[in-house]
């Protein structure tokens, strides 16, 4: 009796919420958006459902795994939130390995990197500051080590292959666990009918930029990126530098655009020496790239904003250096020695998948911020995820973070006019040949439902009112 007695309050739920069968079939004018887009139904998975009944709504292709693009965020953040804490910080470190005598540090100034996301030029240089006049140090005589290793591989970029074309370009950086100013440097770019011209913010050391190389094209100017290409960057004799940078640029034009184009340790000698010698101190060793030694004590600490509050930048902008960063520092909690941070970051996702009971069969994770053609997940694990969030500890940390519809973020100009404006906060996808949303969205009589939506296909962007219209048709129904 109590089984059926279970099925009919079921039933009953199901059918409050209008969904009192489960749907594998679009609603109309998600099928219509498919059709105009000439997309397939095929290259759609999507999960959709009430919170209070999760096993209602509507499920097709809900367990192929699809590529999901920057949906895959929502992994590393929930599992970030579960396993490092809301309140979970990097941070940078300045260590003395060796006595001060007389205003002289003996041994080494070490500055160890601790995946800190916020680590720019005026941090590095207030913690200088702080060696400089609360610890009297004036002469470093046996250099600077600059410590990545809290990561494995410690210089993850060297080697890797470029995702596109537009490796340098802050979308593109793959992190170490220094991150010196999102290893970027400002360049501010102009051109007249002589040419390219490109001067560095700040300038550090005795950097040339070359720009000999560029064309000048005739095209807008709010297109300017449109033509560029990898850059070369070489050490000269005397520790001084060359970048040579490459491609087109449309002539009349201005850009401020920050770029990874240097070497990132050539970078970070060049600012310690500048921002150093600013001070008033002297430098009498090399910078160079090391550990720190047992025994070496903390003379300066920076520490970044807590998670829940990093996470708004990673969720609302998508950013992927950021998510990157924080997926390496789920790998690092709990990496054994010698292991593969991100294969430990990995390792800890499918831990935490086991915990919650859901299912991570034809889960692939490669750097948790979906900027790879490797990494897929399925509808159903997204949602599942999502499910598990709302209900867990964290869940307002997390809705807090996500894009709501037709404000702000990566959602500021889409459902403008809906009835999801303003009211449903989802976290979108997009590559070459995927569109994706994922998050949470009112429905007209107030209850909140979970919607996955993927689309892989050569055509995808066209198919993204489809993904649109289905969000509207939660919102409005």
């Amino acid at each position: 009796m109590r089984s059926i007695s279970a099925l009919v309050l079921l039933s009953a739920a199901l059918a409050a919420t209008g969904c009192a069968s489960l749907r594998d079939t679009p609603p109309a004018p998600v099928e219509q958006a498919l059709r105009q887009a000439g997309v397939p139904a095929s290259s759609l998975a999507v999960v959709a459902f009430p919170m209070d009944a999760p096993e209602g709504g509507w499920r097709m292709n809900a367990d192929r795994p699809m590529a999901p693009a920057s949906t895959m965020k929502t992994i590393t953040a929930v599992v970030a939130l579960d396993r490092l804490g809301p309140n979970s910080r990097g941070q940078t470190q300045l260590l003395a390995a060796g006595e001060i005598r007389d205003g002289r540090l003996e041994g080494p100034l070490v500055l160890k990197g601790g995946g800190d996301a916020d680590l720019d030029w005026g941090a590095l240089w207030m913690m200088l500051r702080e060696v400089r006049e609360r610890h009297g140090v004036r002469e470093l005589a046996g250099g600077i080590v600059v410590d990545r290793g809290l990561f494995q591989p410690a210089r993850p970029e060297i080697g890797a292959p470029r995702f596109d074309e537009q490796a340098e370009f802050p979308y593109n950086v793959i992190p170490d666990a220094l991150h010196l100013n999102g290893s970027l440097l400002q360049f501010d770019l102009a051109s007249d009918e002589r040419g390219v011209t490109a001067r560095p913010f700040p300038q550090f050391g005795a950097l040339a930029v070359d720009t000999s190389g560029m064309r000048l094209n005739d095209k807008p100017c709010k297109d300017w990126d449109d033509g560029w290409m990898p850059s070369r960057f070489e050490v000269l004799p005397g520790g001084a530098a060359r970048v040579a940078l490459a491609g087109e640029f449309p002539r009349g034009c201005q850009a401020v655009q920050a770029l990874n184009v240097l070497d990132r340790q050539w970078e970070t000698a060049q600012a310690l020496r500048q921002l150093w010698g600013s001070l008033g101190g002297t430098l009498g060793g090399e910078v160079r790239e090391g550990s720190a030694p047992q025994g070496a004590r903390v003379l300066a600490q920076h520490r970044d904003r807590p998670l829940a509050e990093l996470l708004r930048p990673i969720m609302k902008a998508s950013d992927n250096a950021l998510a990157r960063l924080l997926f390496l520092r789920l790998g690092a909690s709990a990496a054994q020695p010698g292991e593969d941070t991100q294969q430990a970051a990995a390792r800890v996702v499918r831990e935490w998948f086991a915990s919650q009971r859901l299912d991570a069969t034809g889960l692939v994770l490669e750097n948790g911020a979906g900027l790879s053609r490797v990494e897929r997940a399925t509808a159903s694990q997204l949602a599942g995820l999502l499910l598990a969030s709302a209900k867990g500890p964290h869940g307002p940390e997390l809705l807090a973070t996500l894009p709501v519809a037709g404000v702000d973020g990566t959602l500021a100009r889409r459902f403008k006019g809906s009835a999801a404006e303003g009211r449903a906060r989802m976290k979108t996808g997009t590559l070459r040949d995927v569109v994706a949303l994922a998050g949470f969205v009112p429905d007209a009589s107030g209850k909140t439902w979970i919607v996955v939506a993927v689309v892989n296909d050569e055509q995808a962007m066209k198919a993204r009112p489809a993904i649109d219209a289905l969000v509207d048709w939660v919102a409005s129904h």
